[in-house]
Protein backbone atom coordinates (compact mmCIF):
# COMPACT_ATOMS: atom_id res chain seq x y z
CA UNK A 1 0.00 0.00 0.00
CA UNK A 2 1.32 3.35 -0.48
CA UNK A 3 0.28 7.06 0.98
CA UNK A 4 1.03 10.03 -0.66
CA UNK A 5 1.23 13.50 0.96
CA UNK A 6 0.89 15.26 -2.03
CA UNK A 7 2.46 18.95 -0.42
CA UNK A 8 5.30 17.26 1.76
CA UNK A 9 9.05 16.93 0.15
CA UNK A 10 9.64 13.73 -0.79
CA UNK A 11 11.63 11.79 1.21
CA UNK A 12 13.45 10.27 -1.58
CA UNK A 13 14.55 13.19 -3.14
CA UNK A 14 12.43 13.11 -6.56
CA UNK A 15 10.43 15.34 -8.04
CA UNK A 16 7.04 15.05 -8.63
CA UNK A 17 4.23 14.10 -11.48
CA UNK A 18 1.87 17.20 -11.78
CA UNK A 19 -1.26 16.59 -14.35
CA UNK A 20 -2.18 19.48 -15.51
CA UNK A 21 -5.50 20.30 -16.70
CA UNK A 22 -5.82 22.44 -19.83
CA UNK A 23 -8.44 24.50 -21.61
CA UNK A 24 -11.18 22.06 -23.49
CA UNK A 25 -11.32 25.89 -25.79
CA UNK A 26 -11.80 28.61 -24.17
CA UNK A 27 -8.37 29.89 -22.63
CA UNK A 28 -9.88 31.80 -19.91
CA UNK A 29 -11.17 28.34 -18.71
CA UNK A 30 -6.78 28.18 -17.92
CA UNK A 31 -6.48 28.41 -13.98
CA UNK A 32 -3.60 30.29 -11.87
CA UNK A 33 -2.55 26.97 -10.48
CA UNK A 34 -2.38 25.84 -13.82
CA UNK A 35 0.20 28.28 -14.80
CA UNK A 36 2.17 28.67 -11.72
CA UNK A 37 2.52 24.87 -11.61
CA UNK A 38 3.85 24.96 -15.56
CA UNK A 39 6.27 27.98 -14.76
CA UNK A 40 7.84 26.25 -11.54
CA UNK A 41 8.13 22.73 -12.78
CA UNK A 42 11.41 21.75 -14.50
CA UNK A 43 10.00 19.90 -17.33
CA UNK A 44 6.58 19.60 -18.88
CA UNK A 45 5.52 17.03 -21.48
CA UNK A 46 2.99 17.54 -23.68
CA UNK A 47 0.83 14.96 -26.28
CA UNK A 48 1.33 17.81 -29.31
CA UNK A 49 4.19 20.03 -28.72
CA UNK A 50 3.29 22.82 -31.59
CA UNK A 51 -0.55 23.12 -29.81
CA UNK A 52 1.02 23.10 -26.43
CA UNK A 53 4.07 25.53 -27.36
CA UNK A 54 1.07 27.93 -28.17
CA UNK A 55 -0.51 27.54 -25.16
CA UNK A 56 2.64 28.47 -22.75
CA UNK A 57 3.18 31.68 -25.38
CA UNK A 58 -0.22 33.10 -24.82
CA UNK A 59 0.46 32.79 -21.01
CA UNK A 60 3.86 33.71 -21.08
CA UNK A 61 5.37 31.21 -20.10
CA UNK A 62 9.11 29.54 -21.18
CA UNK A 63 10.17 25.70 -20.34
CA UNK A 64 13.15 25.03 -19.61
CA UNK A 65 12.54 21.25 -21.43
CA UNK A 66 9.63 20.41 -23.34
CA UNK A 67 9.16 16.58 -24.32
CA UNK A 68 6.68 15.10 -26.76
CA UNK A 69 4.94 11.78 -25.15
CA UNK A 70 1.80 10.50 -26.74
CA UNK A 71 0.78 7.01 -28.03
CA UNK A 72 3.15 6.63 -30.31
CA UNK A 73 6.59 7.15 -28.44
CA UNK A 74 5.25 6.17 -24.77
CA UNK A 75 6.64 2.81 -24.73
CA UNK A 76 10.18 4.76 -25.25
CA UNK A 77 9.91 8.43 -23.57
CA UNK A 78 7.54 7.16 -20.81
CA UNK A 79 10.61 5.61 -18.94
CA UNK A 80 13.32 8.46 -19.63
CA UNK A 81 10.51 11.06 -18.25
CA UNK A 82 10.27 9.11 -15.00
CA UNK A 83 14.07 8.68 -14.98
CA UNK A 84 14.48 12.44 -14.51
CA UNK A 85 11.80 13.07 -12.38
CA UNK A 86 13.63 9.91 -9.87
CA UNK A 87 16.81 12.40 -10.41
CA UNK A 88 15.12 15.34 -8.44
CA UNK A 89 13.17 17.09 -11.53
CA UNK A 90 9.28 18.49 -11.39
CA UNK A 91 7.59 17.54 -14.32
CA UNK A 92 4.07 18.79 -15.55
CA UNK A 93 2.50 16.46 -17.94
CA UNK A 94 -0.48 18.28 -20.08
CA UNK A 95 -2.80 17.01 -23.00
CA UNK A 96 -4.05 18.71 -25.54
CA UNK A 97 -7.23 19.64 -24.02
CA UNK A 98 -8.60 19.41 -20.58
CA UNK A 99 -7.46 16.58 -17.93
CA UNK A 100 -4.38 14.75 -18.81
CA UNK A 101 -4.80 10.51 -18.44
CA UNK A 102 -8.16 10.66 -19.38
CA UNK A 103 -8.58 8.82 -22.75
CA UNK A 104 -4.73 9.34 -23.47
CA UNK A 105 -1.40 7.90 -22.84
CA UNK A 106 -0.74 10.04 -19.51
CA UNK A 107 -2.16 7.04 -17.66
CA UNK A 108 0.44 5.03 -18.73
CA UNK A 109 3.00 7.56 -17.26
CA UNK A 110 0.85 7.67 -14.33
CA UNK A 111 1.38 3.81 -14.03
CA UNK A 112 5.18 4.21 -13.88
CA UNK A 113 5.69 6.76 -11.66
CA UNK A 114 3.21 4.92 -9.09
CA UNK A 115 5.60 1.69 -9.44
CA UNK A 116 8.34 3.90 -8.75
CA UNK A 117 7.27 5.55 -6.03
CA UNK A 118 6.60 9.16 -7.26
CA UNK A 119 3.93 11.68 -6.31
CA UNK A 120 1.60 12.13 -8.91
CA UNK A 121 -0.27 15.06 -8.06
CA UNK A 122 -3.67 16.59 -9.66
CA UNK A 123 -3.88 20.11 -11.29
CA UNK A 124 -7.40 20.08 -12.22
CA UNK A 125 -9.92 22.11 -14.49
CA UNK A 126 -12.24 21.77 -17.87
CA UNK A 127 -13.19 18.26 -18.92
CA UNK A 128 -15.28 18.08 -21.01
CA UNK A 129 -17.37 14.85 -20.24
CA UNK A 130 -18.23 16.49 -16.90
CA UNK A 131 -18.75 19.45 -18.31
CA UNK A 132 -21.94 17.69 -21.06
CA UNK A 133 -23.32 15.85 -18.44
CA UNK A 134 -24.15 18.78 -15.87
CA UNK A 135 -25.82 20.79 -18.81
CA UNK A 136 -27.55 17.58 -19.95
CA UNK A 137 -30.23 17.56 -17.59
CA UNK A 138 -29.68 14.15 -17.19
CA UNK A 139 -28.79 12.48 -13.74
CA UNK A 140 -25.93 13.03 -12.18
CA UNK A 141 -26.25 11.25 -9.40
CA UNK A 142 -24.51 8.27 -11.45
CA UNK A 143 -23.14 8.32 -14.35
CA UNK A 144 -20.38 6.13 -16.47
CA UNK A 145 -17.98 7.58 -18.73
CA UNK A 146 -17.25 5.10 -21.75
CA UNK A 147 -14.45 7.28 -23.81
CA UNK A 148 -14.89 6.18 -27.81
CA UNK A 149 -16.50 3.23 -28.40
CA UNK A 150 -14.54 0.22 -30.48
CA UNK A 151 -14.58 1.23 -33.89
CA UNK A 152 -15.39 -2.55 -35.46
CA UNK A 153 -18.85 -2.83 -35.96
CA UNK A 154 -18.85 -6.42 -33.72
CA UNK A 155 -17.04 -4.98 -30.83
CA UNK A 156 -19.38 -1.45 -30.87
CA UNK A 157 -22.39 -3.77 -30.20
CA UNK A 158 -20.45 -5.77 -27.52
CA UNK A 159 -20.12 -2.60 -25.58
CA UNK A 160 -23.30 -0.84 -26.02
CA UNK A 161 -24.81 -4.21 -24.96
CA UNK A 162 -23.08 -4.42 -22.02
CA UNK A 163 -23.28 -0.29 -21.15
CA UNK A 164 -27.10 -0.33 -22.38
CA UNK A 165 -27.75 -2.15 -18.95
CA UNK A 166 -26.08 0.67 -16.87
CA UNK A 167 -27.63 3.15 -14.61
CA UNK A 168 -27.01 6.41 -14.51
CA UNK A 169 -26.01 8.72 -17.34
CA UNK A 170 -23.40 7.14 -20.17
CA UNK A 171 -20.78 9.38 -21.24
CA UNK A 172 -19.27 9.58 -24.37
CA UNK A 173 -16.30 10.97 -26.77
CA UNK A 174 -16.76 10.86 -30.19
CA UNK A 175 -15.25 12.65 -33.57
CA UNK A 176 -17.58 14.37 -36.39
CA UNK A 177 -16.72 12.10 -38.80
CA UNK A 178 -17.97 9.19 -36.38
CA UNK A 179 -20.32 10.59 -34.45
CA UNK A 180 -23.81 9.89 -37.18
CA UNK A 181 -22.57 6.25 -37.30
CA UNK A 182 -22.31 6.20 -33.49
CA UNK A 183 -25.14 7.38 -32.63
CA UNK A 184 -27.00 5.04 -35.55
CA UNK A 185 -25.68 2.01 -33.23
CA UNK A 186 -26.60 3.72 -29.95
CA UNK A 187 -30.30 4.06 -31.12
CA UNK A 188 -30.43 0.27 -32.85
CA UNK A 189 -28.82 -1.28 -29.31
CA UNK A 190 -30.69 0.56 -26.58
CA UNK A 191 -33.95 2.39 -28.97
CA UNK A 192 -34.92 6.13 -28.45
CA UNK A 193 -33.66 7.01 -25.16
CA UNK A 194 -32.72 10.73 -24.21
CA UNK A 195 -29.88 11.93 -24.90
CA UNK A 196 -27.40 14.89 -25.68
CA UNK A 197 -25.06 15.75 -27.82
CA UNK A 198 -22.70 18.61 -27.13
CA UNK A 199 -19.86 20.41 -29.99
CA UNK A 200 -17.20 22.56 -29.45
CA UNK A 201 -17.90 22.97 -25.53
CA UNK A 202 -16.65 26.58 -24.31
CA UNK A 203 -15.85 27.69 -27.79
CA UNK A 204 -17.48 30.16 -29.74
CA UNK A 205 -19.94 27.90 -31.55
CA UNK A 206 -20.67 25.66 -28.66
CA UNK A 207 -23.72 23.57 -29.07
CA UNK A 208 -25.83 21.47 -26.66
CA UNK A 209 -28.60 19.57 -28.92
CA UNK A 210 -30.96 17.62 -26.39
CA UNK A 211 -33.58 14.90 -27.34
CA UNK A 212 -34.24 11.40 -27.97
CA UNK A 213 -31.08 9.38 -29.88
CA UNK A 214 -33.69 9.37 -32.99
CA UNK A 215 -33.91 13.42 -33.38
CA UNK A 216 -30.47 13.70 -32.77
CA UNK A 217 -29.59 11.31 -35.53
CA UNK A 218 -32.00 13.51 -37.89
CA UNK A 219 -30.45 16.26 -36.44
CA UNK A 220 -27.15 15.17 -37.84
CA UNK A 221 -28.31 14.09 -41.01
CA UNK A 222 -29.96 17.59 -41.55
CA UNK A 223 -26.74 19.55 -40.28
CA UNK A 224 -23.21 17.42 -41.21
CA UNK A 225 -21.27 17.40 -37.76
CA UNK A 226 -18.91 19.35 -37.15
CA UNK A 227 -15.90 19.75 -34.38
CA UNK A 228 -15.21 17.33 -31.62
CA UNK A 229 -18.50 15.85 -29.53
CA UNK A 230 -19.59 14.66 -25.82
CA UNK A 231 -22.30 12.45 -25.80
CA UNK A 232 -24.33 12.03 -22.84
CA UNK A 233 -27.08 9.16 -22.93
CA UNK A 234 -29.88 8.35 -20.22
CA UNK A 235 -28.55 4.81 -18.84
CA UNK A 236 -31.26 1.46 -18.24
CA UNK A 237 -34.18 3.10 -15.22
CA UNK A 238 -34.49 0.82 -11.96
CA UNK A 239 -37.72 0.01 -13.44
CA UNK A 240 -36.36 -1.43 -16.59
CA UNK A 241 -33.32 -3.20 -14.73
CA UNK A 242 -35.50 -5.08 -12.27
CA UNK A 243 -38.11 -5.98 -15.20
CA UNK A 244 -35.10 -6.94 -16.68
CA UNK A 245 -34.30 -9.09 -13.74
CA UNK A 246 -37.05 -10.61 -13.23
CA UNK A 247 -37.86 -11.67 -16.69
CA UNK A 248 -39.08 -15.14 -17.30
CA UNK A 249 -36.22 -15.71 -19.82
CA UNK A 250 -33.61 -14.74 -17.61
CA UNK A 251 -31.71 -17.90 -17.25
CA UNK A 252 -32.48 -19.44 -20.78
CA UNK A 253 -29.65 -19.64 -23.30
CA UNK A 254 -30.31 -17.72 -26.44
CA UNK A 255 -31.18 -20.49 -28.37
CA UNK A 256 -33.39 -22.14 -26.16
CA UNK A 257 -34.87 -18.64 -25.48
CA UNK A 258 -35.80 -18.62 -29.48
CA UNK A 259 -37.14 -22.32 -29.59
CA UNK A 260 -39.85 -21.16 -27.14
CA UNK A 261 -41.51 -18.72 -29.17
CA UNK A 262 -41.06 -21.18 -31.72
CA UNK A 263 -42.89 -23.95 -30.10
CA UNK A 264 -44.93 -22.67 -27.65
CA UNK A 265 -46.56 -19.54 -29.91
CA UNK A 266 -46.00 -21.18 -33.30
CA UNK A 267 -43.68 -18.05 -34.57
CA UNK A 268 -41.20 -18.53 -37.31
CA UNK A 269 -37.77 -18.12 -36.89
CA UNK A 270 -37.16 -14.58 -37.80
CA UNK A 271 -40.35 -13.51 -35.71
CA UNK A 272 -38.98 -15.41 -32.59
CA UNK A 273 -35.37 -13.95 -33.27
CA UNK A 274 -37.33 -10.48 -33.21
CA UNK A 275 -39.13 -11.20 -30.27
CA UNK A 276 -36.07 -12.38 -28.26
CA UNK A 277 -34.40 -9.28 -29.05
CA UNK A 278 -36.96 -7.04 -27.89
CA UNK A 279 -36.90 -9.34 -24.73
CA UNK A 280 -33.07 -8.82 -23.87
CA UNK A 281 -33.00 -5.12 -25.50
CA UNK A 282 -30.61 -6.34 -27.90
CA UNK A 283 -30.27 -5.82 -31.73
CA UNK A 284 -31.78 -8.62 -34.36
CA UNK A 285 -28.39 -8.36 -36.30
CA UNK A 286 -26.97 -9.47 -32.84
CA UNK A 287 -29.54 -12.47 -31.61
CA UNK A 288 -28.76 -13.67 -35.61
CA UNK A 289 -25.20 -13.27 -35.38
CA UNK A 290 -24.88 -14.80 -31.81
CA UNK A 291 -27.05 -18.02 -33.13
CA UNK A 292 -24.02 -18.71 -35.65
CA UNK A 293 -21.84 -18.50 -33.51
Amino acid sequence: MQVQKSFEPNANGAGTLYLVATPIGNLEDMTYRAIRTLRECELIAAEDTRQTRKLLTHFEIVPQKLFSYHEHNKAASGPELIRYIIEGKNLAIVSDAGLPAVSDPGSDLVKLAIEAGIAVVPVPGANAALSALIVSGLSTERFTFAGFLPRENKDRRLALESLGQLEGTLLFYESPHRVTKTIEAMLEAWGPRNAVLARELTKRHEEIARGTLEELLTLLNEYPPLGEYCIAVEGESREQAQERKDAWWQDLELEAHVTHYEEQEGLSRKDAMKKVAADRGLSKRDVYNALLD
